[in-house]
């Protein structure tokens, strides 16, 4: 369902728009055109006295996987978020540990604390971050949103999957513009 309203007490989540993940190469869209409408809708939440929630990511979950993990230490800048974002001192920073916002960190707190029910997500990587957060953010009774083109993948296929697959069964989906147009 495209998206049809947004509540009065909306916060925005974009998810891991730092130095180390925005320097990979992403897909389907190139990581600086997210940042870009990441920052618009910060700056349009701002405006409005909404909460702005920036999210980075400094380790990962201990378990076992399939998947090579990268080896060595990250550069010393790799969890700083990107400045184009803009950020403020009223905006909330969440350091997670895992994919998602929610595990292990403050989020759920601190929204509630704000009368927040309803959440605006963007971010890298859309099938990672974006989806874990989602998903979570769903089973704590938010109202979810996802701005399509404000967040991208590291594969192009995973995306696709996120957007066609999962987030319908999630929330809602619209464009940075669809968002922006309801905030009025």
């Amino acid at each position: 369902m495209p998206v049809t309203t947004l509540d009065a007490t909306t916060a925005l989540v974009l998810i891991d728009l730092q130095k180390g993940i925005a320097g990979l190469p992403t897909a389907p869209l190139p990581a600086g055109e997210v940042i870009e409408r990441g920052a618009r809708l910060a700056a349009a939440f701002r405006v409005r006295g909404l909460p702005v929630v920036l999210v980075n990511v400094t380790g990962g979950a201990p378990g076992r996987t399939e998947s090579a993990r990268p080896a060595g230490e990250p550069p010393a800048d790799w969890a700083e978020l990107v400045p184009e974002l803009g950020r403020r001192p009223g905006d909330l920073t969440v350091t997670k540990q895992t994919w998602g916002a929610f595990h292990g960190t403050d989020l759920d707190r601190e929204l509630r604390r704000r009368g927040v029910t309803q959440l605006v997500l963007g971010g890298i990587a859309t099938s990672i971050g974006v989806e874990s957060t989602a998903r979570a953010a769903y089973e704590h009774g938010y109202h979810v949103t996802l701005a399509t083109d404000a967040m991208t993948d590291l594969d192009a296929d995973a995306h696709r999957n996120s957007l066609e697959r999962i987030f319908p069964r999630l929330g809602e989906t619209g464009t940075t513009e669809e968002v922006l147009t309801l905030l009025g």
